[in-house]
């Protein structure tokens, strides 16, 4: 239980981490800000990107959240998930925040949508120098 609760700290106290999709057979990262439900995990992003385009091919991603500091024995997260693209208004009210305004005109903009990553498998890394544990949902 305690790798499960200290994957949902890092959760809660990381915003910013990498999202991988796959393009033309092959991987493509970038950085994204995550807000999250339990293991559920939302990011907000252009309806017309080069991500929403992988994600409809291919809608599964890998993402790396939770490192900070030096790298020595700091915890993070591997998470394998399938991602849903949603432009729920609900949602998008939700998620939205003013820093949002350099990409999207308000929560309404038809052109903000939210990914969904809804996660299959997590694994809590580096905590300490233990090995890898699996977290069950």
């Amino acid at each position: 239980m305690e790798a499960k609760e200290t994957a949902l700290r890092i959760l809660d106290e990381s915003r910013l981490g990498t999202m991988a999709t796959v393009s033309e057979g092959k991987p493509h990262s970038r950085y994204m800000t995550f807000l999250n439900d339990g293991f559920t995990l939302f990011t907000p992003t252009s309806k017309g990107s080069e991500k929403v385009d992988e994600l409809e091919s291919n809608p599964y991603t890998h993402i790396l959240i939770g490192y900070e500091g030096e790298g020595f024995g700091d915890a993070y997260l591997e998470i394998l998930g399938r991602v849903s693209i949603s432009d729920d208004e609900s949602l998008k009210e939700k998620i939205w925040n003013d820093r949002m305004k350099n990409w999207f005109e308000g929560p309404h903009d038809p052109k903000l949508v939210i990914l969904k990553v809804t996660p299959e498998s997590a694994r809590l890394m580096n905590k300490s120098g233990e090995p890898p544990q699996d977290i069950q949902f």
